[in-house]
């Protein structure tokens, strides 16, 4: 099966190839004979027929540094009828921009596959979806309000907050148990973001990793554990973070489990979830979800293989 594939994301020129998702996404596509375009969210336009248009680039991506790309000329494709599949793949932040074109490409529904699907990447955000499973997540506040936290505070001592459409570890504060500096960083934050922000105890586990587990249509396909760098709490590998071979906890195992059939039910094909100490449900990521390179060259796996499986599966 040979597909016509456009990748929604970021500048080429940009990624870093050793470790980036999208571009292991790409070279696998190219590899099974598809035909890969890229072209910058930007360019959506839907036009007065109400067809979706991407002014888009054919590429050849190759493994070596400094030089893994080639573009032809741009070309205006028709999403709906142009192209097999859609990947959405630019990072967030989340924002009206990052909806929006989540609510153009539903448009295309029923013509091209896209993976994941908008309407459920703009109902899960990964700090908001995950309030649903509250049973596998640490104690969690959502809130503007400076008097909430310090009686968070009160029950459960040093929290960490974060902006709730955050991603990569960034803007990710520890508050020690006397709260000293919290009513400074909520002036900051209120300031900053609009929308709430969320609140956590510190978990102590931390020191021991940060698991990053991928699904794919629902199901466990391999995991890392993140550790955090000196001086760090934060275990993201954007911010110095290192990467460690694990096995799954028979607590994860439960909470993957629980997740895996709505995942797949709402064509969230590639997930990467996060869970602290083997028992904590911190994130579930459905916009962008990173770590497949280092998780294969870890576990001897092909983990954009089983993702290309899954779409050509969807598409009969």
């Amino acid at each position: 099966m040979s597909l016509r594939v456009a990748v929604q994301m970021d500048p080429l020129e940009s990624i870093n190839i050793a470790g980036d998702s999208s571009f292991a996404l790409m070279l696998s596509a190219q590899e099974r004979g598809h035909e890969v375009f890229h072209y910058d969210v930007g360019s959506l336009t839907l036009d007065a027929d109400d067809r979706l248009i991407a002014h888009a680039c054919p590429v050849r991506v190759q493994r070596v540094e400094g030089d893994h790309f080639s573009a032809g000329e741009v070309r205006r494709l028709d999403l709906g009828r142009d192209v097999d599949v859609v990947l959405m793949r630019q990072d967030p932040p989340f924002h009206m921009g990052y909806i929006t074109a989540t609510h153009l490409l539903e448009r295309i529904e029923g013509e091209t596959l896209v993976v994941n699907n908008p309407r459920s990447v703009r109902d899960a955000p990964e700090k908001v979806m995950v309030l649903d499973y509250r049973e596998f997540m640490p104690p969690t506040l959502v809130t503007r309000s400076v008097e909430e936290v310090r009686a968070f505070q009160r029950r459960h001592g040093a929290v960490v907050v974060k902006p709730i459409h955050g991603n990569g570890g960034k803007a990710i504060f520890r508050v020690p148990e006397d709260g000293d500096n919290l009513s400074a960083l909520f002036e900051v934050f209120n300031q900053t973001w609009p929308e709430p922000h969320m609140v956590q105890p510190f978990l102590p586990e931390v020191a021991s990793g940060d698991k990053r587990i991928v699904l794919i249509d629902g199901e466990v396909t391999g995991a890392i554990n993140r550790k955090p760098g000196e001086g760090e709490f934060r275990s993201n590998l954007a911010v110095g973070g290192s990467a460690e071979a694990t096995q799954l906890s028979p607590r994860e195992q439960e909470i993957c489990a629980a997740l895996g059939p709505r995942l797949k039910e709402l064509g969230l094909i590639f997930v990467g979830i996060d869970v602290i100490g083997g028992q904590w449900l911190t994130e579930i990521n459905v916009t962008s979800p990173t770590g497949i390179v280092v998780i294969d060259r870890f576990n001897g796996t092909d983990t954009p293989a089983r993702i290309w499986d899954a779409i050509e599966s969807r598409l009969g």
